[in-house]
């Protein structure tokens, strides 16, 4: 890989290395508001790439596992599965990926089954000291392995769970006499879903998740130093419209609030940051500036064709993106392919990393 200063932006191994003093990162600006395992922030479905990465409360499928489960057993189909694959930061590596598989299975028509695997490459990293020696190169990744389960609560709304594996791998080996390991740990998400589609397709949905809530993380034997996961309470809505029997056009939009504390200045301040509990960390996390919002368009032809359209806004303590996305669908029998472009705006250093992307899913789904 041709590696290039700005490759160490990647706020997950620049926080490991700025934490524990091991080495520097060139060119680097970390945001106020960090968190752990940072691929966990990445949207890996193609279909919600189209419309700004919204998803909480748009059509239930075999996606749904990663933004709200509580949505697959108001799935159209009984079962379902897709494969989705996202490069990361090309114009500044090549050779980092987030690939992820998932699927679902309704038990009955108020029950329902999904589960996901997602991994990060991330490609040749060489540390360097604080006098820019090289030290060693890495090949960090992270994967997690989520498990869950949806309900009906009535015929209008629904709940789900899910358990979620987390390893992740930064730094291996030892650097400057520390000795790292891979981090692991579990999290949980909970979700909530309103169905208000009527028979004709038209109507509200919305959606409610807690996402991440779990235990910290840490790459050493530092107890002291573990981070936190990217907590999140997300909140989304789609209003469905069929124009006629053969157009049909939807409307969504999410808002998601990172639930993690701000990074204090002061050393002493640093200590009682790490020092702090998981639940209290998420009540901390409401007074960070950390939301991002995005809003979505989708319009079909006889379910067939879909042209889709969004853009996102992501707030940050230490900087911000916002950028436009464009996506097309294309419904087969029981499959569909998505793909999804990322249009960047702002400047160069506020704009967002994933410049250019092409992304490409693979949807199934059988039964009913």
């Amino acid at each position: 890989m041709n590696m290039k200063p700005l490759f160490i932006k990647y706020a997950g191994a620049a926080l490991l290395l700025a934490a524990t003093g091991a080495v520097k990162a060139q060119n680097t600006t970390l945001s106020v508001t960090n968190a752990a395992v940072p691929s966990l922030q990445i949207s890996p479905d193609a279909k919600a790439g189209g419309m700004g990465d919204v998803a909480i409360a748009t059509d239930a499928d075999a996606s749904s596992v990663y933004y709200n489960l509580a949505k697959i057993v108001f799935a159209k189909k009984k079962s379902g599965a897709s494969a989705n694959y996202t490069p990361w930061m090309k114009d500044v590596a090549d050779d980092m990926s987030l690939s992820a598989v998932s699927g679902y299975h309704q038990l009955s028509d108020e029950q329902a089954i999904g589960a996901s695997l997602r991994y990060f490459n991330m490609g040749n990293v060489d540390l360097i000291d604080y006098n820019g020696n090289k030290l060693q190169t890495n090949h960090p990744n992270e994967f997690t392995l989520d498990l869950g389960y949806a309900r009906k609560l009535s015929p209008l709304f629904s709940a789900g769970v899910a358990l979620r594996y987390i390893s992740s791998g930064l730094v291996a080996g030892t650097v400057n006499g520390t000795d790292y390991k891979r981090g692991n740990t579990v999290a949980a998400d909970v979700s909530l879903f309103y169905n208000g589609l009527k028979e004709n397709a038209k109507g509200w949905t919305a959606g409610l998740t807690l996402a991440n809530l779990g235990g910290k993380i840490g790459y050493s034997n530092n107890a002291g130093n573990k981070g936190f996961l990217p907590a999140s309470l997300n909140l989304g809505f789609a209003y469905r419209e069929a124009l006629d029997d053969k157009n049909g056009i939807l409307l969504g939009g999410d808002v998601n609030k990172l639930l993690v504390p701000e990074m204090p200045d002061s050393d002493k301040e640093v200590a009682d940051y790490y020092n702090k509990g998981v639940v209290s960390s998420w009540f901390s996390g409401l007074g960070n500036k950390a939301w991002q919002f995005g809003l979505g368009t989708e319009y079909n032809y006889m379910e067939k064709l879909y042209l889709r359209l969004g853009y996102r806004s992501q707030s940050y303590t230490g900087g911000s993106w916002q950028f436009i996305t464009a996506g097309l669908g294309l419904q087969f029998d029981i499959a569909s392919i998505n793909f999804s472009y990322l249009v960047p705006t702002g400047d160069k250093v506020n704009r967002n990393p994933y410049v250019n992307t092409v992304r490409l899913g693979v949807q199934f789904g059988w039964g009913k």
